[in-house]
């Protein structure tokens, strides 16, 4: 099964991802804040991250770079998220590493096609 880390700072916006991602099939664990998500890639790797960019004290920047520079944690598909939809903040990300930008509010079908252009999306779905 799949496993999808959600790193959120805003609780319901993770929460609700994660039941969005359990609906496609995937074994998703929310995480709120980049500091802790720092810590929980310590302890389980994800087959796939979903972080967003707009975080308190370190951003999802940050934390992608730190994804990015571990051996480890360097294969796993990041996909950022943001409600900031301008093409600079898009860019910047996949210079960083992410794979793609998704745009708040995040949609089921925005989720299955992410999952799906890495090739994680069970074939039940």
């Amino acid at each position: 099964m799949t496993i999808a880390l959600v790193i959120d700072d805003n609780r319901q916006t993770a929460d609700s991802m994660c039941d969005m991602l359990k609906l496609l099939g995937v074994e998703a664990y929310p995480v709120y804040g980049s500091r802790t998500a720092m810590l929980a890639l310590t302890k389980k790797i994800p087959d796939v991250i979903f972080m967003d960019i707009n975080m308190p004290g370190v951003s999802g920047f940050e934390v992608l770079s730190y994804v990015r520079r571990e051996p480890h944690l360097q294969h796993i598909p990041v996909f950022m998220i943001t409600s900031d939809d301008q093409p600079q903040t898009a860019k910047r990300a996949q210079q960083t590493g992410a794979l793609l930008t998704l745009v708040k509010p995040v949609s089921l079908e925005m989720l299955e096609k992410a999952l799906r252009r890495v090739g994680l999306l069970p074939l039940s779905v």
